[in-house]
């Protein structure tokens, strides 16, 4: 691959890596790559298995039915806002959630190890090793899009209608991907230097699943209640996409600018700081 073979030069400061026309120069650079690995880093999670791609509907749909038992039925969780208080609508509702937090989860679960997991990369050939991260998000978002088109099948089918403001979801997801990616290249360079970083980062995404409305709401809680916990940018997704593909609501506009501010940011230090380390990969590994 021609386009992978690309040196940089070694006097490059941070400032140089803080440069906002870098990330999108990146990906353009590499974006057949980027579109080869990530098709078949979605092809190789099911190869091999009887159902193939049938199990990416099943896996959520089944989590999403012991979840829907367990805070539905045993716990009797409802959310105020929403369209129907049945037990369908509140498994609607939760899966909602669930798709913002598999997004976020899946790609930071796997970070830690895309380098430590492809030395032969890192130590044979010249290779752009920051579309590592990239190919595992996007291997997570194609995830995403079908749970996605799950949940609006199951809207169909319980309350005989989509919401139409479901056209707005992009715009509500958007500001997860560069939080998601800067922080999946932070993670992927503390991997190779870190190697607790794998332990780590999995009870932190357990913690913050449980920090995140996922299976409660936070509509019906004090206000300052509510500012504390959309402190955390995945409290501002979760609920407008719950807004946006079931409740018939606007984005939050106001909240959603603030996060994407805050994951630009993230995103051009996560990448800062994964160029600047790169260097030392080979040495470590």
């Amino acid at each position: 691959m021609q386009e992978t073979m690309r040196i940089e030069p070694r006097s490059l400061s941070v400032a140089h890596y803080l440069r906002p026309d870098l990330i999108p120069r990146t990906l353009w650079r590499y974006r057949g790559l980027i579109r080869q690995l990530t098709i078949r880093q979605v092809q190789a999670r099911y190869r091999g298995a009887a159902l193939g791609l049938l199990w990416s509907f099943l896996l959520p749909l089944i989590m999403l039915a012991v979840y829907t038992f367990v805070f539905g039925v045993v716990l009797g969780s409802r959310w105020p806002n929403a369209v129907s208080q049945s037990t369908a609508g509140f498994a609607l509702t939760l899966y909602a959630g669930l798709i913002v937090y598999g997004l976020f989860s899946e790609t930071l679960g796997l970070a830690p190890n895309l380098i430590a997991g492809n030395v032969s990369y890192v130590k044979r050939v010249v290779f752009p090793l920051e579309v590592l991260a990239v190919c595992a998000l996007g291997a997570a978002l194609v995830q995403a899009l079908i749970g996605v088109a799950v949940l609006l099948l199951g809207s169909l089918i319980f309350t005989y209608t989509v919401s139409p403001t479901l056209v707005w979801f992009p715009l509500v997801l958007l500001p997860l991907l560069p939080l998601t990616l800067g922080l999946a290249w932070w993670l992927a360079s503390l991997g190779v230097y870190l190697r607790d970083t794998g332990q780590v980062i999995g009870v932190v995404l357990q913690v913050l699943m449980f920090l995140s409305p996922i299976f409660y709401s936070i509509e019906d809680k004090p206000f300052a209640f509510q500012v504390a916990m959309r402190a955390n940018p995945l409290t501002v997704i979760v609920v407008n996409a719950r807004n946006t593909l079931l409740w018939g609501q606007r984005p939050e506009w106001s909240w959603l600018a603030a996060v994407t501010v805050i994951s630009l940011i993230v995103l051009q230090l996560g990448y800062a700081w994964f160029m600047k380390t790169k260097r030392g990969f080979a040495d470590v590994l």
